[in-house]
């Protein structure tokens, strides 16, 4: 009976232990800052072997990473930066544009003595990455594309038309006021999201909007979906030329589910759908014992040829 309780009490404090548990990357993982084209990025890196480059998305930071991270730095060198106006990179007035900022990850991949790199993106950093692999082609080996959409191409004006995505078109000095001190309140309707939000835990969403109440952080956040009417010009261009690298399209079946790989097959030819049941947008927080494991086996798979 003793041994029980002990037990009981283990796996409890086990439990709570994971549930206040910050978003972040192991220790391992160094940081420096890179100077780009109007910037300066915050870049962590950690591993040896092929590179892989994480690009997060909104809400978030590179912190969103730790699970795959850790897995990948056992056999590949891992890159995870904060893209530009996001984290504890700069915040420039300008270049929020995709183009631009897949350029600002080509400067830091170049930077840290690479040329070839596999990239992956959740939201945000979907668009990116297809910008990177669109501008870059022969420089990208595969692509993981998450719960994105690609502006201006396939099914966007159908989706950018949905209600539950108003916060596209919020933005400007006014609404930096609305949120200035309640970063934590408007970030909860983007954890809405999730198939089950009591799975994005208190410590999750307290960390990511301490990160976006940083001077300059929510104007920098507005600025990433200001920019989508030219985003959609420039992947309109970048389209004309298709993609035949390997991709790997997820999405959320609560979520974008198989808008993701609708995207993805507009600009691309080599695309391998799946979409989670039960799952949201946030991949990595709502499912990570299956997400994570997927795409190491991918990109495994993609480089034994």
């Amino acid at each position: 009976m003793i041994l029980r309780i002990l037990l009981i009490l283990t796996v409890l404090t086990f439990a709570s232990r994971v549930e206040a548990e910050e978003p972040g990357l192991p220790e391992a993982f160094r940081s420096q800052s890179v100077s780009v084209d109007g910037a300066t990025i915050f870049v962590r890196t950690a591993g040896t072997g092929n590179p892989v480059v994480l690009l997060h998305g909104y809400v978030e930071t590179g912190d969103m990473w730790g699970p795959l991270a850790r897995e990948l730095a056992a056999t590949h060198t891992v890159i995870v930066p904060d893209l530009r106006g996001l984290g504890r990179s700069s915040r420039p007035v300008s270049g929020y544009d995709k183009k631009t900022q897949a350029r600002d990850i080509r400067a830091v991949v170049t930077a840290l003595g690479f040329d070839k790199a596999a990239i992956v993106g959740h939201d945000l950093g979907g668009i990116i990455a297809y910008s990177y692999a669109a501008q870059y082609p022969d420089k990208v080996t595969s692509l993981v594309f998450m719960e994105a959409p690609i502006p201006g191409v396939g099914p966007w004006a159908e989706v950018a038309a949905m209600p539950a995505l108003w916060h596209w078109y919020f933005g400007g000095p006014d609404a930096e006021r609305l949120v200035a001190g309640r970063e934590r309140i408007y970030f909860d309707h983007f954890w809405r999201f999730a198939a089950d939000p009591s799975k994005i835990s208190e410590a999750t969403r307290d960390h990511f909007a301490r990160q976006y109440a940083e001077p300059g952080a929510m104007r920098a956040g507005f600025a990433q979906f200001a920019a989508f009417p030219q985003d959609a010009k420039d992947d309109v261009e970048l389209s004309r030329v298709r993609l035949r690298l390997p991709v790997l399209a997820v999405g959320g079946d609560k979520a974008f589910g198989h808008y993701t790989a609708r995207f993805m097959r507009a600009v691309a030819d080599d695309v391998h759908e799946i979409v989670l049941p039960d799952t949201g947008h946030w991949l990595m927080e709502e499912r990570p014992d299956v997400v994570v494991p997927m795409i190491v086996d991918f990109l495994r798979t993609d480089e034994a040829g």
